[in-house]
């Protein structure tokens, strides 16, 4: 396992824009993009592929000392779990594409994400703060929280998930750019790219839906 690790955190390119580049941070990399592509075109196989880009990035967010990052993915992982199965029960198996219908969030979804976000980046914040090294515990706590939210959204296919990401994108650039993690910052960019690709996907897929709802039955 040592011997694994070792090679995940050494060095692949041994520098971008001044800082090392490590396999561990390519791995997450390749796996992100494909997941939020997967997203964006409504693919199940995001899912498992994102649980992949979750273990890869615990690993190296441990490594830069963002430490609620590290916690995240964790969560991620889990809720990926509940989000692969949610899609799946709204999955009319056809060509592999999710069929569970587009929806807005309600007033009281709107009211609550933001309540969850300011406290639990205030809350973690605190903990990073006094209980931790970190260097970063506001923005740390910030995308910690907002990516929750965010990804409740998209498990339950909620339209606004999008804009949510695109700010976590936006602050995550300087953030893991400060941290020397500079691919993962260009990842970030190629995120916020996609995040507007998903949110014209969707909205274009919205409009061209039935207007009147449809049952799907999914087979044994």
């Amino acid at each position: 396992m040592n011997v694994l690790l070792d090679w995940m955190n050494s060095a692949a390119i041994p520098s971008l824009l001044g800082t090392p580049v490590s396999w561990i941070e390519i791995i997450g990399f390749v796996t992100g993009a494909a997941c939020v592509y997967g997203v964006a075109r409504q693919k199940l196989w995001n899912w498992p592929i994102g649980i992949l880009n979750n273990l890869a990035f615990t690993i190296l967010f441990l490594g830069a000392g963002l430490y609620g990052e590290s916690v995240l993915q964790v969560i991620f992982a889990a809720v990926a779990v509940y989000g692969w199965y949610n899609w799946v029960r709204g999955n009319a198996r056809t060509a592999g594409r999710n069929d569970l219908p587009i929806r807005d969030a309600s007033r009281t979804e709107a009211l609550v994400a933001l309540a969850a976000t300011a406290l639990g980046t205030a809350g973690i914040a605190m903990i990073l703060t006094h209980g931790t090294d970190s260097q970063v515990p506001w923005p740390d706590a910030f995308v910690l929280t907002a990516s929750l939210v965010a990804t409740y959204g998209q498990a339950r296919k909620i339209f606004q998930h999008w804009y949510v990401w695109i700010l976590i994108d936006v602050i995550s650039i300087p953030l893991y750019l400060s941290r020397g993690l500079t691919l993962t910052a260009i990842l970030y960019v190629g995120f916020f790219a996609l995040c507007i690709y998903g949110l014209i996907d969707w909205r274009r897929g919205r409009a061209e839906a039935p207007a009147t709802p449809q049952t799907v039955t999914v087979g044994a």
